[in-house]
């Protein structure tokens, strides 16, 4: 019975988002909102169902109407967490990481030699597992968030940088002759030409280095941080068989993510609205 109550929701879902998909306004802005809203809500009321009906032990996959009842009581301890891990660790890691990045790359543009020396080393440390850099930075600033954020630092230089430096090659050798023809130097050039060119490659970057800043904050506090956080919420947690509270968490940070990514993306609309990409 639980798996047939399943089918017909996800069949009721299915049916719902096609015909809202191939209606006369499947190409409005409330549309393309409602039919991963109603994605989302069919998925949940599954998970529902068959947790509940089947049995499910709360351990093991609690239900989500648990979870939002934890939720909703634990909001000022959600609150410190968030705070913690996200307002302070991986926020100010992001700045920072960003900020340097968006330097060494202006550097790097100036030098053929560290544009060919400072790629491949990124690449090899952008390669370097957290696990193993998380517990060094932990042991050099504490278990604060001050390590956390140089964690996230190191996690996100990388991605921004080479996005950079790749935007700021992206424009031909015809325009940079133009702009020297108008007697522009080094700077003019580079903030009315390249800059702008490099804009759309500046924010790919920065929209991957959302992510990274969320996941090396979080999985950095496993390492050692005080009695308070995401990553150190969620460890405990499941040390204590408190689902419910992980599944909280996750929640937390799968809404701040996505908070994250998306105003990146909406100012890289306002920002870019004159490329291709964002016709």
């Amino acid at each position: 019975m639980a798996y047939l109550i399943a089918l017909a929701i996800w069949a009721a879902g299915w049916f719902i988002n096609a015909k809202l998909a191939n209606g006369p306004q499947s190409d409005t802005r409330g549309i393309s909102l409602l039919i991963p809203i109603i994605f989302g809500i069919t998925i949940v009321a599954m998970w529902e169902v068959l947790v509940t009906m089947l049995g499910v032990s709360p351990i093991i996959l609690p239900p989500p109407s648990m979870i939002a009842a934890r939720f909703a009581t634990s909001i000022p301890m959600l609150w410190a967490d968030f705070e913690q891990t996200i307002l302070k660790g991986a926020l100010t890691g992001y700045i920072v990481g960003m900020i340097a990045a968006f330097a060494v790359a202006l550097l790097a543009d100036r030098s053929d030699f560290l544009t060919k020396g400072i790629l491949p080393v990124g690449a090899f440390m952008a390669a370097l597992p957290i696990v193993g850099t998380a517990p060094i930075f932990v042991k050099w600033l504490g278990s604060d968030w001050e390590s956390k954020a140089a964690v996230v630092a190191v996690m996100v230089f990388f991605p921004i940088l080479v996005n950079t430096v790749a935007g700021l090659k992206d424009t031909s050798a015809m325009q940079r002759d133009l702009m020297r023809t108008y007697g522009a130097g080094y700077w003019p050039t580079l903030f009315k030409l390249r800059l702008p060119a490099a804009l759309p490659f500046i924010f790919n970057g920065l929209k991957i280095a959302t992510t990274l800043a969320l996941i090396g904050a979080i999985v950095a506090e496993f390492f050692g941080s005080p009695t308070v956080g995401m990553g150190f919420r969620i460890s405990t947690s499941v040390g204590q068989l408190a689902l419910d509270m992980v599944w909280a968490e996750i929640v937390v940070a799968a809404l701040a993510g996505s908070a994250f990514y998306g105003a990146m993306a909406f100012f890289e609309k306002r920002v870019t609205f004159w490329h291709p990409s964002q016709r």
